[in-house]
């Protein structure tokens, strides 16, 4: 799964992108330092796997992982070309979701864009871009659909739902806002509308507001825009994330605990990211790996073994099944199999987070 780090130039996209990467892309305290998006894996946190290595002394853990794009700074007028606009908005198109990261620091060695700190300004501008592009990919397809109905009277019904999106639009307001039946989310969602994308907000933050647990005005302002599109919020400051991403594993803990944090923004943010995409983790365990696999939340047994191999969906005959915290309750397979703790699961099955799964299959 693909987000894109969006936000005007200077709000430390670059530098967040590196603490969660380690990818080392190019951070500068200019706009457009980054045109072609820089992209970098990261795994999602998951502590159930150490549990299931220790108890099958596994050889290895592999976690699931998501993709982050580095997207060029958008300015006022992108999706007039402005600034590379277009370049930047088609790729925004690419990915799943977007994480928005606003400024809420202040700092006079850093210029901001638009000249003044003002993070509801910022999200102003970039949604309005965001926005705007969606405008006109819509007009395009309204018109089409006009000239179609003419000889197809089923198109009635869509020509009013992009309609009411247009009106929605040229409001100011995302099509992210718009109240909608699952069939017509459905249909929204394949316009692949830059508005309609989840969205997280990331609200970077000085190193002191992030140490002292303090939630400054402009997080408070950013909450209640977030509040108001049901999207989610993550602080961070990403100068600490970026020390703490030098730190090998043990020192990364102490650094945490010396600065008074239970864990990093960029863990919130990596899970914050997962359940934006509806995702879920299932595992597999055994004595050369412990492994997590990423599935969306309401897919069903042998779906969930194709993501293992084609061959187990296409041959499913049972998922042995049983959730993680049995599996730890009773230390191990067998003993939770006496327990009765084991599920013997078929075809209609849906997979729930966490659990431990051992598939049959036959080709």
């Amino acid at each position: 799964m693909k987000l894109g780090i969006v936000g005007l130039p200077n709000v430390g996209k670059s530098t967040l992108f590196n603490a969660i990467t380690k990818a080392g892309a190019e951070s500068a305290n200019y706009p457009f330092c980054t045109i072609e998006p820089n992209v970098g894996v990261v795994s999602v946190p998951d502590k159930r796997l150490n549990v299931l290595r220790d108890m099958y002394d596994s050889k290895k853990i592999v976690n699931t992982a998501i993709e982050f794009y580095d997207i060029a700074g958008l300015v006022r007028g992108a999706s007039k070309g402005e600034g590379l606009g277009n370049q930047f908005l088609s790729h925004i198109r690419e990915v799943a979701a977007i994480v928005h990261v606003v400024r809420c620091f202040e700092d006079e060695n850093v210029v901001h864009v638009e000249g003044k700190i003002g993070p509801l300004s910022d999200i102003e501008t970039i949604n309005l871009e965001l926005i705007l592009s969606d405008s006109e990919i819509l007009e395009r397809r309204i018109a089409k659909t006009i000239k179609q109905s003419k000889s197809d009277k089923t198109l009635g019904h869509e020509l009013e739902m992009l309609e009411h999106i247009k009106k929605v639009l040229d409001e100011g307001l995302s099509a992210r806002t718009l109240s909608l039946t699952e069939e017509e989310r459905e249909f929204v969602k394949s316009l692949n509308l830059l508005s309609f994308k989840p969205i997280i907000y990331c609200a970077n933050v000085s190193e002191e507001d992030v140490v002292d647990g303090i939630e400054n005005e402009h997080v408070k302002a950013v909450k209640a825009f977030a509040e108001s599109e049901n999207a989610e919020v993550v602080v961070i400051c990403g100068k600490v994330e970026q020390e703490i991403a030098e730190l090998d594993d043990e020192d990364r803990q102490a650094f945490l605990e010396e600065l008074g944090l239970k864990e990093s923004g960029l863990d919130q943010l990596i899970r914050s990211s997962y359940h934006l995409l509806d995702l879920i983790s299932f595992l597999t365990a055994g004595p050369q790996e412990v492994r997590a696999w990423d599935i969306r939340r309401g897919t069903k047994a042998p779906q969930a073994g194709g993501k293992i191999h084609s061959d187990i969906e296409r041959g499913f005959i049972r998922a042995e099944t049983i959730a993680f915290d049995d599996l730890v309750k009773y230390g191990s397979m067998a003993s939770a199999k006496e327990a009765g703790k084991v599920r013997l699961e078929g075809k209609e099955y849906v997979i729930s987070d966490g659990d431990v799964i051992l598939f049959r299959f036959n080709v």
